[in-house]
C-alpha cells in the first residue's frame, strides 16, 4: 500500500533529515470510489488544519506535524493495510472514517497501543473507556444520534410518538446497522412502530425500498446513509412526493453533495449535525496561510462545507489532545501512549473554541478514563435549496442517557468477556 506524505513541517525544517522529531498523523482517506464525495472534503479539512498549525505556529508545542495520507477507498481490507503500513512511522492517532475499518482496527490498535478517534461513528460501546482503553468516539456516537432524532421528533409531536411509524433506511453494513438496537428500545419506550429497510452497497438501487415507503407511508423516514446512497435516497423521496420535512438523515447524511443533485426537490430535507457550519474566522486563516500559499490538501473548493468543517473539527480535537499530552508529560515530542493520556483528559470549552477561531463549532465536553464518548449532543439542520445552505433548526439536543447508557454497558461488557478484558483505567 503506497502512502503519500501530504503535510510536512514548516518550510526549511525538514532539511534536518530523519532524525528530526515530528508529530505523525496518518490520514486514512478515500478520494476514490462511491464514497469519495464524503471522504474528500473531510480529508481536505483534516489536513488543512494541520497545515495551518505548521504555517502559523510551527506545529504544536514547537514540534512540526507530518500527515501521511493513505487511500483506503472506504475498503476495510485496504484500511487495515494502510494502518499496518503507517503505524511504524510513529503514528500518534488514527481517524479511520469507516465503521468497518474501525471494527478491524480496535484489537490491532489496542495491542499496538495507538489511540483511535472514531468521531461520531465506529463501535458505539467504545464510549466505555474502561473496556476500550485506546478507542475514543467523542463528542457523540451513533446511539446518541438515534436518541437525538427521537427526542427531536418527540418535541415536534407534543411529547408523544404513540402510534407513529418510523422507517429506518440504512446502509446494509456495520455502519448502517449500528442504530438498530437503540431505535428498537426507543420504539418500545415511546410506542412507535419501527420499520427497517436495508440498502445494499453502494446504495444506487433503492427502487424497492421507496416503493415500500410509498405503499406504507410511514410518518417519518430516518436515514443512516453514506456516499451515493444519500443522493439516490433524496431523489427517490422526491420522486414519490414523500414530505422532505419528515425525512431526516444522520450526521453522515447531511452534506451539500447529498442534496444538490436533486435541486429544488431536496428543499426541506433534514439531517443531524454534530458540529455547526458557519463562516468561522479560522477559514480566513486557512485561506491565506494554506490555500494561497499553495499547500491546500485539495483544490480549495470544499473550504467551509459541512464535511470539510467536520474534518477540520476532528483535526482541532486531535491537536488539542496533543497539546494537552505535551503539557501533562512535559515533553513536546510525545508518544502514542502519551497521546492517549491527552485524549483521556481532554476538556473542550467555549472559550478555547473561540480562541481558536471556531466559536461554538461544537459543544463543550470533557473526556475521562471512564467516558470516552463526550456528551452526545446533536443539532437538527434543514436544507434550503433556494439559498443552497444548511439552516440550524435547533440548539444542541441531548440524547436519552437512560436508554443509551445501559446499552453501552451491556455491549462493552460482552466485548470484555469475549476478549478476556478486565475493565479498568490505564
Amino acid at each position: 500500500m503506497k502512502c503519500k506524505l501530504i503535510a510536512a513541517a514548516v518550510a526549511g525544517t525538514l532539511a534536518a533529515g530523519p532524525a528530526l522529531a515530528d508529530l505523525v498523523i496518518p490520514d486514512l482517506s478515500y478520494r476514490t470510489g462511491p464514497y469519495a464525495a464524503g471522504g474528500t472534503p473531510f480529508s481536505d479539512g483534516y489536513q488543512d488544519y494541520f497545515n495551518l498549525l505548521n504555517a502559523r505556529d510551527g506545529g504544536i508545542g514547537g514540534e512540526p506535524i507530518r500527515v501521511i495520507e493513505c487511500e483506503t477507498g472506504y475498503n476495510t481490507e485496504k484500511g487495515v493495510e494502510c494502518y499496518e503500513s503507517t503505524k511504524g512511522e510513529g503514528a500518534l492517532i488514527y481517524q479511520p472514517l469507516s465503521t468497518g475499518i474501525t471494527y478491524q482496527l480496535i484489537p490491532k490498535a489496542t495491542v499496538d497501543q495507538i489511540p483511535l478517534h472514531t468521531m461520531g461513528y465506529g463501535r458505539t460501546s467504545a464510549a466505555n473507556g474502561e473496556v476500550f482503553n485506546w478507542v475514543f468516539n467523542y463528542p457523540a456516537n451513533y446511539w446518541d444520534a438515534a436518541s437525538v432524532m427521537v427526542n427531536y421528533l418527540l418535541e415536534e409531536n407534543g411529547g408523544s410518538l404513540e402510534g407513529k411509524t418510523l422507517a429506518l433506511l440504512y446502509h446494509n453494513s456495520a455502519y448502517g446497522k449500528e442504530p438498530i438496537r437503540t431505535l428498537e428500545d426507543l420504539s418500545k419506550l415511546h410506542g412507535f412502530e419501527l420499520k427497517q429497510l436495508a440498502v445494499d452497497h453502494p446504495g444506487q438501487e433503492q427502487k424497492s425500498q421507496w416503493l415500500q415507503i410509498r405503499r406504507e407511508r410511514p410518518d417519518y423516514v430516518l436515514m443512516w446513509g453514506w456516499g451515493v446512497m444519500n443522493q439516490v435516497a433524496v431523489q427517490e423521496a422526491a420522486n414519490i412526493n414523500f414530505p422532505m420535512e419528515n425525512f431526516i438523515g444522520n450526521w453522515w447524511a447531511g452534506a451539500e453533495h447529498d442534496v444538490t443533485p436533486a435541486g429544488e426537490a431536496a428543499n426541506g430535507y433534514k439531517s443531524l449535525n454534530m458540529n455547526r457550519v458557519s463562516d468561522l474566522p479560522v477559514f480566513g486563516e486557512i485561506k491565506s496561510l494554506v490555500h494561497d500559499a499553495g499547500n491546500a490538501a485539495g483544490d480549495g473548493s470544499n473550504l467551509g462545507s459541512v464535511l470539510y468543517t467536520r474534518g477540520m473539527y476532528a483535526a482541532m480535537l486531535a491537536s488539542e489532545a496533543i497539546a494537552n499530552a505535551q503539557e501533562i508529560s512535559g515533553v513536546s515530542d510525545i508518544t502514542a501512549a502519551q497521546m492517549r493520556e491527552g485524549m483521556a483528559t481532554l476538556n473542550i470549552t467555549n472559550a478555547r473554541m473561540e480562541e481558536l477561531g471556531m466559536a461554538a463549532i461544537g459543544p463543550e465536553f470533557s473526556v475521562s478514563c471512564q467516558d470516552h464518548g463526550g456528551n452526545g449532543l446533536g443539532i437538527v439542520q434543514q436544507w434550503n435549496a433556494i439559498d443552497k445552505t444548511w439552516v440550524a433548526l435547533t440548539d444542541y439536543i441531548a440524547p436519552d442517557d437512560s436508554v443509551t447508557g445501559p446499552l453501552i454497558k451491556e455491549d462493552s461488557a460482552a466485548f470484555a468477556a469475549e476478549n478476556n478484558i478486565t475493565p479498568g483505567c490505564l
